[in-house]
């Protein structure tokens, strides 16, 4: 079966891509990661966002939302991975998603056409519990709404203190929330909390796969160019079989990417599945491209001047985010041959 991308969801990529390489490049991304002191949420990038309806990609068209599904969403996800862009769009999407799918009617008409104009920004975790500390909040600190696990679902968590956390990765920022006990989801079952488990984890699988490309597609152009012994660096049989390799497996992780988005937007009986191999190939994938970066580029692949290094400390964080490879694995063994 042929399985890609429609006309309409391929433009919807190369719109976004192309805002990012002609307004907000790789020297923009530089000037947020050599500023740690600053709330890492560059203006002009989120206005974007919502003028372009990235942020409003799910919101049902009620609530002034494109009305759009996860398919969508994970293009978007995959152009900012391969920009290795900064700022809360993924976890202003994935709060919205927790208000469409557990919210009351009134919260529902309160938060989605907020989150979806950028007029709110939103942040979603499901490491800790509230009320108590909940860790490592990706843009905790500017959100206005914080989407947390309680004991009995999923709350809306507004005001908390919060305390900025160090990353190595200086594409985001992260922020300890102070939460109090917020106001509960009603419709977050233990089947809608795992629908966002699942959402979240294809949207980060589909980062990973965009810094991957970008990081394979960035090396062959470098190493096409590069001149050692008189020929281009590229043409060496170790490299070129090795970039060829990497370029097998990006592509497989993008499709298991689309495909999961796919199964969890059409509630496919195999979207668990598809879940857990997206993310495991997809963690796979960037974690070796983007060392292959850093190898492949010789002497300035490793300095701070390079930009390899933005692509790397971002897939490492990433690829452990939501389950690492190998817990992925395990979920897949336990699906397929049980436990």
């Amino acid at each position: 079966m042929f399985f890609a991308l429609d006309d309409d969801q391929r433009e919807f990529d190369a719109a976004v891509r192309a805002y990012l390489a002609e307004r907000f490049d790789l020297d923009a991304v530089r000037a947020v990661v050599e500023a740690p002191e600053s709330d890492g949420h560059p203006a002009s990038l989120w206005k974007a966002a919502a003028e372009q309806g990235w942020l409003a990609v799910t919101v049902p068209e009620e609530h002034d939302g494109l009305g759009l599904g996860l398919l969508e969403a994970q293009v978007i996800a995959r152009a900012l991975g391969a920009g290795v862009a900064p700022g809360p769009w993924r976890g202003t999407v994935l709060a919205a998603e927790a208000v469409r799918l557990a919210g009351s009617d009134e919260q529902r008409g309160t938060w989605l056409p907020r989150l979806g104009t950028g007029d709110a920004v939103g942040a979603f975790t499901l490491r800790g519990t509230a009320p108590g500390v909940l860790p490592a909040v990706e843009y905790g600190a500017v959100a206005d709404v914080v989407v947390a696990r309680s004991a009995d679902g999923l709350v809306l968590v507004e005001g908390a203190t919060t305390t900025p956390r160090g990353s190595y990765d200086g594409t985001t920022r992260l922020a300890d929330v102070d939460a109090g006990a917020g106001t509960a989801l009603p419709g977050a079952t233990a089947d809608v909390v795992a629908q966002l488990t699942a959402r979240a984890t294809v949207l980060v699988a589909a980062d990973l796969a965009g810094i991957a490309r970008e990081a394979v597609s960035r090396t062959v152009a470098y190493d096409r160019d590069r001149q050692q012994f008189g020929v281009p660096v590229g043409s060496f049989q170790a490299i070129k079989h090795a970039l060829a390799d990497l370029h097998v497996a990006v592509t497989l992780a993008e499709h298991a990417a689309l495909y999961a988005a796919h199964a969890v937007d059409a509630a496919l009986d195999d979207a668990d599945l598809a879940v857990a191999v997206a993310k495991a190939k997809c963690s796979d994938a960037a974690l070796d491209a983007t060392a292959a970066m850093i190898q492949y580029h010789g002497g300035i692949g490793y300095t701070w001047e390079h930009e390899a290094h933005f692509f790397y400390k971002r897939a490492k964080r990433l690829a452990n985010q939501l389950g690492d490879a190998d817990t992925h694995r395990a979920r897949i063994a336990e699906l397929t041959i049980g436990g």
